[in-house]
């Protein structure tokens, strides 16, 4: 009998498995993680899982987080171009009045009190 896929973990993907189980989508989160080390040092993946857990956030988007920190990357994001139906007819302009207006009202309530 062939062993089952990942039986060789080591014990922080384990544990991150386990907890992202309990939750939907948590197996797809799993597998996005695993496939960090095809393109990431697997000991860099293994330290940012590590560092995820001991944070108490076991989520890929952390996971994604302490990885591009560790190794100084960035991740690569397409260049989108919005479609013309979304480009403004008029910029909007600065209005720091209002700002100031409500930062009035907060100080009136202080005094107030």
């Amino acid at each position: 009998m062939a062993n089952a896929p990942f039986a060789e973990l080591p014990d922080a993907f384990r544990t991150l498995q386990h907890q992202l189980l309990k939750r939907s989508g948590g197996d797809r989160e799993m597998v996005d993680i695993l496939a960090l080390v095809l393109q990431h040092d697997e000991a860099a993946v293994l330290r940012a899982v590590e560092m995820a857990l001991k944070a108490g956030v076991p989520a890929k988007t952390h996971v994604l987080n302490l990885l591009h920190r560790l190794t100084g990357t960035a991740p690569s994001l397409p260049e989108v171009t919005p479609p013309e139906a979304l480009a403004l007819s008029k910029e909007p302009k600065a209005d720091v009045g209002r700002y100031d207006g409500l930062r009035g009202r907060e100080q009136a309530s202080r005094n107030a009190s």
